[in-house]
């Protein structure tokens, strides 16, 4: 199932509008890419396999794209980001 924007962007203060429109670019992005990869595993055609995971891959750069936009505009996000990465090499050792 494709996600939903849980809020109205018209509804946000001014100063959070365009992180929160790249995190809704990110979360559509996101949608494509699952949805890509699982009809490429549905397919036995490996041409409609490849068009598929093709595609996939080009969703994948526009959610770095969008990414990278939001990390240069939300600093906490990249603090939050870091943290996150702490507490995984901490859980896993890696």
């Amino acid at each position: 199932m494709l996600a939903t924007t849980p809020f109205n962007l018209e509804n946000l203060r001014k100063d959070d509008i365009d992180r929160e429109i790249l995190r809704v670019a990110i979360i559509a992005e996101l949608d494509a890419i699952n949805l890509y990869e699982q009809l490429a595993a549905m397919t036995r055609d490996d041409k409609i396999k490849a068009v598929f995971m093709d595609v996939a891959k080009e969703e994948k750069t526009h959610y770095g794209e969008f990414q990278a936009m939001l990390l240069e505009i939300d600093k906490q996000q990249v603090q939050e980001i870091e943290h996150g990465k702490k507490e995984v090499k901490e859980l896993t050792g890696k």
